[in-house]
């Protein structure tokens, strides 16, 4: 998989911000993660945590999977690891 400079710049954007950068580091550090232990682990309001994880799945970075109200999300390594990659080039 090769990532486009677009999806490049919006991988570095969504990192830029160290809320952000957290969120995916717990959800890194599972298979798989729902959303109602994230919110439970990180002290900020559900629409605030919303928009992070928006944020990270348009950038392609999480993938979100949802069974009836419930979200769960976990990373996408191949992007990560072509991000990473790409991020050592420079």
């Amino acid at each position: 998989m090769a990532l486009t400079s677009k999806q490049f710049h919006r991988i570095a954007k969504a990192l830029a911000n160290p809320r952000r950068f957290e969120i995916l580091q717990r959800i890194a550090d599972c298979r798989e993660m729902a959303c109602n232990d994230l919110k439970a682990e990180i002290p900020i309001t559900p629409a605030t945590l919303s928009h992070h994880i928006n944020e990270l799945s348009d950038s392609g970075l999480i993938e979100l999977r949802r069974e009836g109200k419930f979200m769960h999300m976990q990373l996408r390594r191949s992007v990560w690891k072509e991000y990473l990659s790409r991020l050592g080039e420079l």
